[in-house]
């Protein structure tokens, strides 16, 4: 029995089947190598950056000796050191703030005496008014009572002189008594009296004659309109003057000025009576104007603890104006001692003290004693001589830098007694053994 293999059949879409399975396969596998190989490149980066590069040694740390504070040549931080020689100290150049106001000795704010209407307006600012110059007119029923008073006493003068005239004719005539005739002269002395009051009450303010009620607004010092606050048809009264109510008009001579001047409590010595200082004002650069001292105050302001320093200053051309702003120079003479910059000078508890530098690169610190201080400039009264060098800039960074080496000699002298006790624990150690083995 013959058995018959049956031929193998195959499919024929098998083929085209794997081709296109491996090109889709492929296809898929592409992106993956892309982002797999994009992967790789950024690991290699980051890696050549995390990679240490190569950079100069640091410098060696400056060493403390002997309380001096030694750097190596060339150390990049004695760039940043500044120092100055301390100079001989004979004067100093105070500069305090100061303001401009008018002289009030030259000064006149008019208030209103009576009630009334603003009529007319004679003067106004930058207007030069000479000692009783009119400033404006006021209708003023309260100044025309007072005019009516005056004539009603100039009335009642006349007719009380009269009366007593008549009184003296009949008691020489033996027809009055004695003491009507002196009854007569009192009445009419009281009449005088009140008419010269009301006279001398209206003259103040106008002429003593007349009943006009009108008011003038005068002048009684010379000089110019400065500040008017006034306008026609405005109703004034005497109870809007006094502190915080602005004046009618202002009337002053701005050829002297007064300058205020906040002088320190460390600066009252030379804040003396008729002592003399230089004016500048920054918006007038290049001038200077020559002042005195008028008054010294003897309180100090609670609040900015200054004292209060009124000085005048001449200004002829009226460069100057009020309530600029300006800068007074004094110079103060000084005792023996010298000169550094304030930023020199540190302070720890009560203690002043400087870092000289006595040698390149070498520094100390060392205390001394204060004569003076200001904002800029601290005179030193003891412990520094003429020409040493003192630290001025970055004074704090060299001071911890000192610091810090003092820390590390204080740990330096730690690991040295801590190894020294170690080894001498360790000898102790060893021939206590070497006894204990001893033959007995």
């Amino acid at each position: 029995m013959h058995t018959h293999s049956m031929p193998t059949r195959r499919t024929p879409f098998r083929a085209p089947f794997r081709t296109l399975f491996r090109t889709t396969l492929r296809a898929r596998s592409l992106p993956a190598l892309l982002l797999a190989a994009t992967l790789a490149a950024t690991l290699a980066l980051a890696a050549c950056k995390d990679a240490p590069s190569a950079t100069a040694p640091e410098p060696a740390a400056p060493i403390l000796q002997d309380r001096q504070l030694r750097f190596p040549p060339n150390h990049p931080q004695l760039a940043l050191l500044e120092t100055v020689a301390a100079a001989a100290g004979t004067s100093v150049a105070l500069e305090l703030p100061a303001r401009l106001v008018w002289n009030e000795e030259r000064t006149q704010r008019v208030y209103p005496a009576f009630a009334g209407r603003v009529t007319a307006i004679a003067s106004d600012i930058g207007h030069t008014v000479q000692p009783g110059g009119t400033l404006a007119m006021l209708a003023s029923p309260d100044y025309g009572a007072a005019q009516a008073d005056a004539a009603k006493a100039r009335s009642d003068a006349e007719f009380t002189r009269k009366t007593a005239a008549r009184q003296h004719e009949l008691l020489e005539a033996g027809v009055a008594a004695r003491k009507d005739a002196e009854q007569a002269d009192a009445d009419a002395a009281r009449a005088q009296a009140e008419l010269a009051r009301a006279q001398a009450r209206v003259s103040l303010y106008g002429a003593p004659a007349g009943m006009d009620q009108k008011l003038a607004l005068r002048a009684t010092l010379g000089g110019i309109v400065v500040e008017r606050n006034l306008n026609p048809g405005q109703e004034v009264r005497p109870d809007q003057a006094g502190p915080g109510t602005p004046a009618l008009f202002v009337v002053s001579d701005p050829t002297t000025l007064w300058v205020q001047i906040d002088a320190r409590e460390a600066d009252a010595a030379g804040m003396q009576r008729g002592a003399t200082f230089v004016l500048e004002a920054p918006t007038l650069p290049g001038l200077r104007f020559e002042g005195r001292v008028a008054a010294v105050s003897d309180a100090i302001d609670p609040s900015t603890r200054t004292i209060k320093v009124r000085g005048v200053v001449a200004n002829p051309k009226r460069q100057l104006r009020a309530e600029m702003l300006a800068t007074a120079r004094f110079e103060r003479s000084l005792g023996s001692g010298v000169m550094v910059p304030a930023s020199a000078v540190w302070l720890i508890g009560k203690q002043h003290g400087v870092f000289v530098q006595s040698a390149p690169g070498v520094f100390e610190p060392r205390d001394v004693g204060v004569g003076w201080q200001g904002p800029q400039q601290v005179l030193v009264s003891s412990g520094l001589e003429v020409g040493e060098q003192v630290v001025s800039g970055n004074t704090l960074l060299l001071g911890r830098m000192y610091r810090q080496a003092q820390e590390d000699n204080r740990v330096v002298r730690a690991a040295q007694a801590g190894a020294s006790g170690a080894a001498t624990g360790a000898a102790t150690g060893a021939a206590t053994g070497v006894a204990r083995g001893a033959p007995q």
